[in-house]
């Protein structure tokens, strides 16, 4: 057996030991020992791309939806670089991937040599670990240098503590595919009784305990653990819950859905300082929210990952990776106040949109309401996330999901794609127009290849509608073609040279209908981005003048 071939042979098996199901592969010529090994085995579910990017981002999509890591191998050169935007977004939002490049061995660096790039640490500080695996040679000892060092990167992928990317640079000379040969110096073979490296994770320990407080209130942003644990005693201590929709824990009796108008009040603000903040996760979609927690007394940051804490507004004074919130005496008046400002709040909203026919927050609340229990609901990084956190109203059984980790709009057809894959049940994918564009390759998909049960909704403003609601917009000279950049592209056509089924949809009545079906299909809404900027604008004082008509 050639080395190249018993490398990549050891090296998948050795995965799928530790619990791997799933390799993207974005075909190349020096991967090949890694394509037949992944190809090859029974035990695997492969999805291959012709896109190095969108190959990334369905990895992407695929390892977060399992919580497990995903493998992502390529071939050497510039198509690792294509993978460096998921892994970035991997990094930050915690994910755990494998990226297995393949590359030319030694001689081959600095001479010219095609598709020869320098592949040492290419994605720098954004993977927790990086490994030369150096040339596969046939001596022994080999075998156990490679099983161990696969079982140590993918418990490094994993975690538990701070889970996210890994690199494996794996360097191949010829031959690069199997020669017949089957004899080896040693046994290839692994442990009988599984991974050919355990690890062991120790129980965590006891959480902070928090001095009893009938005004806290717990913030839950994307990425966040444990939700229900501490959302249950939340409840239990009367706390209202303000939830990001990514977040996890909008839903029950003491969910504020409207937290970004009533924090926009600053009256009510003033009244509703609470004595602790509690936050889980990554809040960062509502400015009056982050302005808010700069002046909380107490803010108790909760992460699993305690070297690297998410405090943006820099105002944390505790940071732990437990807590335990405890049942304060006293009346409900605290909550109850949050209470009735929401009801008032979100009634007002709502009228708003009823009356406003098909616009975008409409879409979003309309969809997040009428999907099915155990459904997937994957959201765009620009304006649909945000029209859920304003428009969302509090509901259970909704799975929902976005890459809040760098939020931008690369790759998240295919992170969709990858999310619907790994989910057990129905999916769908909240888009703009531009993020649709910008990952067209990601509804390319091979005969052979896992189809995943996906309804795209995009947004069609045709540009970018976020910067009608920013400074930018009182610039008329330049704001159109440097921010808003209308593209004039008819969605439909992208759908047809792919072959996906698409509909128009002409009022939000038709949304039942439209979203209906089975298999990656696509449903357009057409909007108009100075209406869209009008309906945010009569959302934010109606509700507004609906909390201070409270007194």
């Amino acid at each position: 057996m050639n080395p190249a071939t018993a490398l990549s042979s050891v090296l998948i098996d050795e995965l799928v030991r530790c619990g791997l199901t799933d390799v993207v592969l974005a075909p190349g010529s020096r991967s090949a020992p890694l394509a037949i090994a992944a190809h090859g085995d029974s035990r695997v579910r492969l999805h291959v791309r012709v896109d190095e990017r969108s190959a990334s981002f369905v990895a992407l999509g695929l390892a977060r939806r399992s919580e497990r890591p995903v493998a992502l191998v390529c071939t050497s050169g510039t198509a690792a670089a294509n993978f460096h935007p998921a892994v970035i977004e991997a990094h930050e939002s915690g994910v755990p991937l494998l990226v297995l490049t393949a590359d030319r061995p030694p001689e081959l660096r600095d001479t010219g040599a095609s598709q020869t790039i320098d592949q040492m640490k290419l994605y720098g500080s954004s993977v927790r670990w990086f490994s030369e695996v150096g040339v596969p040679e046939e001596r022994p000892g080999q075998v156990a240098y490679w099983r161990s060092m696969a079982a140590r990167a993918y418990q490094r992928a994993l975690g538990p503590a701070d889970p996210g990317p890994v690199h494996l640079n794996l360097a191949f000379r010829e031959p690069l595919i199997p020669d017949g040969d089957f004899s080896w110096c040693e046994s290839l073979d692994g442990d009988a009784s599984g991974p050919w490296v355990r690890a062991r994770v120790a129980p965590p320990s006891a959480g902070l305990h928090v001095a009893p407080t009938r005004r806290g209130v717990l913030v839950v942003g994307d990425g966040a653990t444990n939700v229900r644990r501490y959302v249950a005693a939340a409840g239990m201590a009367g706390w209202p819950v303000l939830s990001e929709p990514s977040g996890g824990g909008r839903y029950g009796d003491h969910a504020i859905s409207s937290y970004h108008f009533l924090l926009g009040v600053p009256e009510f603000a003033d009244a509703h300082r609470p004595d602790v903040v509690v936050t889980l996760g990554r809040p960062s979609l509502s400015r009056p929210l982050l302005s808010w927690l700069k002046r909380a007394q107490e803010h108790i940051v909760v992460t699993p990952h305690l070297g690297r804490w998410p405090d943006p507004t820099r105002s944390a004074t505790q940071v732990a990776a437990a807590i335990e919130i405890p049942v304060a005496a006293g009346g409900d008046a605290w909550l109850r106040s949050w209470r009735v400002a929401e009801a008032a709040a979100r009634q007002a909203v709502d009228a708003v949109l009823d009356d406003a026919g098909l616009t975008e927050p409409r879409l979003a609340r309309d969809l997040a309401d009428m999907l099915p229990n155990n459904a997937l609901l994957f959201c765009g990084s620009s304006m649909p996330i945000r029209d859920l956190d304003q428009a969302m109203r509090p509901r259970r059984g909704l799975r929902l999901m976005a890459n809040r980790g760098a939020s931008g709009i690369d790759g998240l057809v295919s992170t969709a794609v990858g999310a619907a894959l790994a989910h057990n049940g129905p999916s769908y994918a909240l888009l703009g127009d531009l993020t649709l564009l910008h990952d067209q390759n990601g509804l390319i998909l091979g005969p052979r290849e896992p189809r995943p049960d996906l309804c795209l909704v995009v947004v069609n403003n045709d540009g970018g509608g976020i910067f009608s609601l920013l400074p930018q917009a009182g610039l008329p000279d330049s704001f159109e073609r440097v921010f808003g950049t209308p593209h004039g592209v008819d969605l439909s056509y992208v759908a047809a040279a792919t072959g996906t089924p698409y509909t128009l949809l002409a009022s939000p009545d038709d949304l039942p209908k439209a979203i209906r079906g089975e298999g990656l299909r696509l449903v357009e809404a057409r909007t108009d981005r100075e209406e869209n900027a009008r309906v945010h604008a009569a959302m934010r004082e109606a509700a507004q003048q609906a909390v201070r008509s409270l007194g």
